[in-house]
């Protein structure tokens, strides 16, 4: 594919691409980054344009990453997965978890420590679930146990609780029990715990110090 550049135009569909046309033939398009720094005129070899594609593709799939990475944050493993359901290169991927690394948009113990505090603050769950969750994401043991350091249980259930409680705050004790212990038994607590936190959100709840008063 070695040849002269002959010409370089902005797709019209993309402004960020350029096709590249070597000795009058379309052959390639980049980046406009890229592209930047070629010139009419030029020859370019078979090794530099396949420098370039490669180049390309790490430019091209550093900014899907960041799109990711702008939804929520993602491990290592999981922008692994995603270049692999795109058949991206290994070396292509390796590029680009550096470059992420060097900005430190991965990082897999903020991003256990990061998914903790998430789930603690909308969707409380038991440390036995956020494990497996985590150990899901391909987030290494050292990073899940360091994330759950300090992680309180109980404090995750009542809270838990109480979310839970304000769609059956009308109800009788039996009832409540019966819904509220089962929604803290889906996100994985334990029995032990379940039962206390739910009479204490009981009793916040309705104000009530005994079961028998309502």
């Amino acid at each position: 594919m070695a040849g002269v550049i002959t010409a370089l135009k902005t797709q019209s569909k993309n402004r960020d691409r350029v096709n590249v046309f070597l000795d009058g033939t379309y052959q390639f398009s980049i980046s406009w980054a890229l592209a930047e720094g070629l010139r009419i005129g030029e020859t370019y070899s078979e090794q530099q344009i396949g420098e370039l594609k490669q180049r390309d593709q790490e430019e091209v799939n550093y900014r899907r990453a960041l799109r990711l990475i702008s939804r929520r944050p993602r491990s290592e493993y999981e922008l692994r997965n995603y270049f692999k359901q795109r058949q991206v290169p290994i070396e292509v991927q390796d590029n680009v978890l550096d470059r992420l690394r060097e900005v430190d948009l991965v990082d897999d113990s903020v991003f256990a420590r990061t998914w903790v505090e998430n789930r603690l603050t909308f969707r409380p769950r038991s440390s036995l679930m956020l494990r497996d969750e985590l150990r899901k994401k391909g987030v290494p043991r050292d990073a899940i146990e360091a994330a759950l350091e300090d992680y309180d249980d109980e404090r995750a259930a009542h809270l838990a609780a109480q979310k839970a409680a304000r769609r059956w705050s009308d109800s009788d004790w039996d009832e409540f029990q019966r819904r509220v212990g089962a929604y803290l038994t889906r996100r994985g607590f334990v029995y032990s715990l379940i039962s206390p936190v739910v009479a204490r959100v009981w009793r916040e709840t309705t104000g009530c110090e005994d079961e028998s008063e309502v």
